[in-house]
């Protein structure tokens, strides 16, 4: 008998995350083996419980999303294969998503056979995308947009959010020096020369929200 897959589920929403795993837990290939509605509650039943995926949402509560969540999972060791399944398919939000290494990301209107397939494919190491996703990443191999990094997508966001140097430097925990080397290369890669037009540049190509 094939071993069943161990699966850790993350979602901050106590009624979805309890659907989830219920719903993936009735299919015999699938043993869930832990809960967690953060990103920090997510390290700790990962450590714990030695998942070979985990199931992460993007919007988490805690102040670090399912990116930075995905990070964390990542760098553990053993790190477990990590399955995106989120309402949001912008191009930022997918962009992010695999750049921090996740292996899948899902639209929760999945069925429930997919998401467990999802969940299979990806503990053989394979990569799960949902349709649309696909053809969005399809679509930018072809024309390809500037590549900007996980960290300097991130800065644009808080610069989105009015946010000075000084006080991004403290959330992204870098010095302000660094967090102008990231901007000043943003700016190259979009061909602009100020913040204002940055955030514009980035949020038309569909970067950021």
């Amino acid at each position: 008998m094939t071993t069943p897959v161990r699966l850790v589920v993350v979602d901050d929403h106590p009624v979805v995350r309890a659907g989830l795993a219920a719903l993936l837990a009735a299919d015999p290939s699938i043993e869930v083996v832990g809960e967690a509605a953060s990103a920090a509650e997510a390290v700790v039943v990962t450590e714990r419980r030695r998942p070979d995926v985990v199931l992460m949402d993007l919007q988490l509560g805690d102040g670090v999303d399912g990116v930075g969540a995905t990070r964390r999972l990542l760098a553990l060791d053993p790190a477990p294969r990590v399955v995106i399944l989120t309402t949001h398919e912008s191009d930022a939000d997918v962009l992010a998503s695999v750049e921090a290494g996740a292996c899948g990301y899902l639209l929760k209107d999945a069925p429930a056979a997919e998401l467990a397939e999802a969940v299979r494919t990806a503990a053989r190491g394979g990569t799960v995308l949902a349709p649309v996703v696909a053809r969005r990443l399809d679509e930018r191999r072809r024309s390809p947009e500037p590549v900007l990094s996980a960290r300097e997508l991130d800065v644009l966001r808080l610069v989105a959010a009015g946010e000075p140097n000084r006080e991004i430097a403290r959330a992204l925990f870098l010095s302000e020096a660094t967090v102008k080397s990231h901007l000043v290369r943003a700016f190259g890669k979009l061909g602009v020369t100020s913040r204002t037009a940055a955030v514009a540049s980035a949020r038309s190509r569909g970067l950021i929200r």
